[in-house]
């Protein structure tokens, strides 16, 4: 997959660090295989790092390709100290049947 398609995934978002756009250069390709394109993000304005992705494709072909754009979505709050230390607190107390805690 071309680096400008890949792009075009990121053309919505900025970087959290400096709030500079993602642009061609700030997609570096790890491995490419049918179907599946590893890839690293990194903000070329100030060089934060934000991973390595695994992007799957399908051989479809988009008629626009402003379709690919990813759009941020709200999510939960943030993680507070508190919720780790009651996470922390919930699997220092499991015992043998941890188990029944996970959904069916």
């Amino acid at each position: 997959m071309k680096k400008k398609n890949i792009q075009t995934l990121f053309s919505n978002l900025c970087c959290s660090h400096c709030k500079n756009g993602f642009d061609e250069d700030s997609i570096i390709i790890k491995r490419e295989e049918q179907g599946l394109t590893v890839i690293s993000l990194v903000c070329k304005h100030c060089g934060k790092n934000f991973g390595v992705a695994f992007l799957g494709f399908s051989d479809l072909e988009l008629k626009n390709p402003e379709d690919m754009i990813m759009e941020v979505q709200e999510g939960p709050e943030p993680i507070t100290y508190d919720d780790v230390i009651d996470a922390h607190r919930f699997i220092k107390n499991l015992d043998g049947n941890w188990h029944q805690h996970l959904p069916k």
